[in-house]
């Protein structure tokens, strides 16, 4: 292809919501500023919390609180960029700006997706091995589970952010969507870009498919192990304390899967849409579906604002007796608990 007649793109510029009027853009902007200040403030006050409370420094917490710091990290990569062309539509980004949005939006997000599924595999341990919890869980394995996430995160970043600005950018300059994403950014290439779609396909089946089904191998054994329970209350809180996380997983793999493993779409303003969900309501939901609906987070908090006394053998003695009531209780459904 010759390309003398091609200016080549040095900034980008995203439609985001451009096609809506003034007056709707307004609401559209009040409303995804709220959320996402509630997003900020509910994560910051989760990590303060588990932070500062003993009782929370247990395996699900610590996955709880490299979530929230994820989930904050991932909302910063995208939304105040969002809220200001909401404001001034078509605002550009240059060329070297937007790989950097894409990176940290692709190691975030795909962090999230493997902190998802070690948090399933906590909960499978608790529920299905609880005599050998703080064993298998410990300090050690919990660090190398999050370690590892963040290093897949990692490695998905630069092998997708390489790919795409590999490619030649030249004439169009228009993103259509709120944020520099992989399909709408090759959309704009001016070569063929066939292969690397391809990798991007086979990137996100693992990325997305490999966690969905480790939590789902979790939670068929946890269910399995929660119907032999004897006591219905322990298989009522048994599942109680699995729904917050199934809730999250579920919208967060729904939407996402919805968006980068369907065929190409014209219709971008529905995926615009779409990715709103797992952008702006979906990192809300870790703090306050996951963790504000917790009696034990709650209980911590309210402490941390003196509003309730720190109970008579708080700490680790308080752990211990939860530990030696979960041994005594197994098989009777309230093994689950910590």
């Amino acid at each position: 292809m010759s390309r003398r007649n091609f200016t080549v793109v040095t900034e980008f510029a995203f439609e985001g919501f451009s096609v809506f009027g003034w007056h709707h853009r307004l609401i559209l902007f009040v409303v995804f500023l709220v959320l996402y200040l509630l997003t900020l403030a509910s994560n910051a006050a989760i990590l303060t919390v588990i932070y500062l409370s003993h009782q929370l420094h247990t395996p699900m917490y610590f996955f709880l609180g490299v979530l929230s710091m994820s989930e904050t990290c991932y909302t910063v990569a995208i939304i105040p960029r969002m809220l200001s062309s909401l404001l001034l539509p078509q605002q550009t980004i240059s060329v070297p700006g937007c790989a950097t949005q894409l990176f940290f939006y692709l190691t975030f997000g795909v962090n999230n997706c493997f902190l998802l599924a070690a948090m399933g595999y906590d909960r499978y341990v608790a529920i299905c091995s609880p005599l050998r919890y703080s064993a298998i869980l410990g300090k050690r394995a919990c660090t190398h589970l999050a370690s590892g996430s963040w290093t897949i995160g990692l490695s998905t970043a630069v092998i997708q952010v390489s790919s795409v600005f590999s490619l030649p950018f030249c004439d169009a300059n228009i993103i259509s969507h709120f944020f520099c994403d992989i399909r709408p950014l090759m959309k704009l290439a001016c070569a063929d870009t066939t292969i690397r779609e391809l990798i991007t396909l086979l990137i996100s089946l693992c990325v997305l498919v490999l966690p969905v089904v480790l939590i789902f191998i979790s939670y068929v054994l946890i269910v399995t192990t929660i119907l032999k329970m004897a006591s219905a209350e322990g298989r009522k809180k048994a599942f109680a304390t699995c729904a917050s996380h199934l809730t999250v997983v579920i919208v967060h793999y729904g939407c996402t899967s919805f968006i980068y493993l369907k065929p190409k779409s014209q219709n971008s303003l529905q995926d615009r849409l779409i990715s709103v969900t797992y952008t702006v309501i979906t990192p809300l939901l870790n703090p306050v579906v996951y963790s504000l609906r917790n009696k034990e987070v709650k209980d911590a908090l309210l402490r941390a604002l003196g509003r309730k006394p720190l109970p008579l053998g708080a700490g680790q003695s308080r752990y211990s007796n939860k530990m030696k009531s979960s041994v005594r209780s197994h098989g009777e459904g309230a093994s689950w608990k910590r």
